[in-house]
């Protein structure tokens, strides 16, 4: 297949997955334009006149750019909760991109967009696959990141479309582990929670540390090395809810016995006058 031909299909795979999907965290796809016109191009050393064509990808705008800047620039001090809301965000994107049957294929912090809020949004699909009609095929992909990569990439094992979610999850643990550490890897959940006791709010230290120990541990069992045991987006989401609902609550009963004493229908409240 020629590079016209294959520049082709990479753009309008792009656009397909785009129309499919509508979600809070995948970048909103607004149209696209493409136009033709003849242009003096270098062909065998010579000059001549080619017919090029020209496309853009329209998106909403997201002012604050991507997760990679906040991974790479110390200047940027993302809160626990920030950091909580954003692999929470990234992994209900990608159940939504599952659950319609398109896998990513290049998860990566650049790919992950913020607005104004923080709300991460998954962008860039130029790699995407739709794997409904072709279960029982093989995956062939070129590109990628380095580093994000599943290792069955390099080992030259055959993956089937049926599993090729998986791919997506490797990722999806390296993003995770890097968010919480700064780094590509780590072995020790104990040791991630430990650094981050120092660094929370202490009225709420005890809900936050639970909620770094279980992304740490959903972080390690995603870059399981053996494809069959990463989980997937169902049974993530499920954890991290989990521990939400648990935030949540606690948040709802920090009223103190003052403010109590305070409510004019409160017996106390009564017994302090008599």
């Amino acid at each position: 297949m020629s590079d016209t031909h294959m520049y082709e299909a990479e753009f309008h795979r792009e656009v397909e997955c785009l129309m499919m999907v509508k979600h809070k965290n995948i970048v909103r796809f607004l149209g696209y334009c493409a136009d033709r016109q003849g242009r003096m191009e270098k062909y065998n050393g010579k000059f001549v006149m080619a017919d090029v064509e020209e496309r853009l990808l329209c998106f909403e705008y997201l002012p604050n750019g991507s997760l990679y800047e906040y991974i790479t620039d110390t200047s940027h001090k993302l809160q626990w909760r920030d950091r909580f809301q954003i692999i929470t965000g990234m992994c209900q994107g990608l159940h939504h991109l599952h659950q319609n049957n398109i896998v990513h294929l290049d998860l990566k912090p650049a790919n992950i967009l913020l607005d104004a809020n923080l709300v991460p949004k998954i962008a860039d699909f130029g790699l995407s696959r739709c794997f409904k009609e072709m279960q029982s095929k093989v995956l062939t992909m070129k590109g990628g990141t380095i580093g994000y990569m599943a290792p069955e990439f390099f080992d030259h094992t055959e993956i089937r479309y049926r599993h090729s979610y998986r791919l997506d999850i490797y990722s999806l643990g390296v993003i995770i582990i890097e968010i919480l550490t700064g780094k590509k890897g780590y072995h020790d959940v104990d040791k991630v929670v430990e650094s981050w006791s120092n660094m929370l709010d202490k009225s709420q230290c005890d809900v936050q540390l639970e909620q770094v120990r279980v992304c740490a541990e959903i972080g390690l069992e995603c870059t399981e090395l053996n494809l069959a045991n990463r989980p997937d987006t169902e049974h993530i989401i499920s954890r991290l809810d989990e521990r939400e609902t648990m935030d949540i609550y606690i948040k709802a009963s920090m009223i103190t016995s003052q403010q109590v004493r305070s409510l004019p229908c409160h017996p106390w409240h009564h017994n302090l006058k008599t």
